[in-house]
C-alpha cells in the first residue's frame, strides 16, 4: 500500500511541474505565434492543461481515499484486503494463490487480484476452510480456501 501511495505521490509530482512550469511555458510560446483562433499548438496546450488538471483530481482523490483505509478494520481471522489466500480450484483439482490488492495494484499473471474483482469480493470475508461458489465471465468458479494470511500476519503484504 505505501508502494502505491509513493507512485501515486510521485505522478502527481510529475503532473504538477508539467501543469505549473511547462504549460504555462508551451502556452506561452504559441501565443507568441500570432492569432490564437487557428494556432493549434496553443489550442493542445490548453487541451492538455485541461486533461492534467482532471488527471491531477483524480489522483489526490485516490491518494487521500488510499490514506483513509483503516488496518484496524481489516479482519484478522477472515479474508480482507492484503490478504494472501491458497485456494484449490475445485474444478480443475489444482491450487492457486491469490493476494487481494486495490485495483490499481491488481495484476492477475502474478496472483494479485483486485478486491473488486468478481473473485476477490467472492473471497472477501471467508474462512479457511470455507468453499465458495464464485460467477466469473467465463463461468463459475468452486474455490476451497484451503490456507489464509492476512494482511496482520505478513504485514509487508500491504506494502507492495
Amino acid at each position: 500500500m505505501e508502494n502505491l501511495k509513493k507512485k501515486l505521490q510521485e505522478e502527481i509530482t510529475a503532473l504538477e511541474l508539467e501543469l505549473r512550469v511547462e504549460l504555462p511555458r508551451e502556452i506561452l510560446r504559441a501565443r507568441a505565434l500570432g492569432d490564437l483562433s487557428e494556432n493549434a499548438e496553443y489550442h493542445a496546450a490548453k487541451e492538455r492543461q485541461g486533461l492534467v488538471n482532471a488527471r491531477l483530481g483524480q489522483l489526490k482523490k485516490r491518494l487521500a481515499e488510499l490514506s483513509m483505509v483503516d488496518f484496524s478494520r481489516i479482519p484478522t481471522d477472515r479474508v480482507g484486503l492484503g490478504s494472501t489466500v491458497v485456494v484449490l480450484d475445485l474444478n480443475k483439482d489444482s491450487e492457486i494463490t491469490y493476494r487481494l490488492v486495490t485495483s490499481e495494484e491488481a495484476d492477475a499473471n502474478h496472483g494479485r487480484i483486485s478486491t473488486t474483482s468478481p473473485i476477490g469480493k467472492g473471497l472477501l470475508g471467508k474462512q479457511e476452510g470455507d468453499t465458495v461458489r464464485i460467477q466469473i465471465p467465463g463461468g463459475v468458479k468452486d474455490l476451497e480456501i484451503l490456507k489464509l494470511t492476512t494482511i496482520h500476519q505478513n504485514p509487508g503484504a500491504g506494502q507492495q
